[in-house]
């Protein structure tokens, strides 16, 4: 069992006044998820989403596929 804790990472396009996420990507190889919550709220509620199916949801975002089938 790993004892890692979250690397929270917000990216750089996010300087808009705070209306972004922040991931622990650095989960992903360990535990096979990418922990993700609101940067405004980081003691709240965490979405755990599968590292595969964040991969998907990045990849779709990057070639403008998403929700497209």
């Amino acid at each position: 069992m790993t004892t890692e804790t979250p690397r929270w990472y917000k990216s750089s396009y996010s300087s808009n006044g705070g209306a972004c996420v922040e991931v622990a990507a650095n989960l992903a190889a360990s535990r096979g998820v990418v922990p993700v919550r609101d940067s405004k709220n980081t003691s709240g509620p965490v979405l755990t989403v599968a590292a595969d199916a964040f991969s998907s949801f990045v990849d779709g975002v990057k070639t403008g596929t998403m929700g497209t089938n």
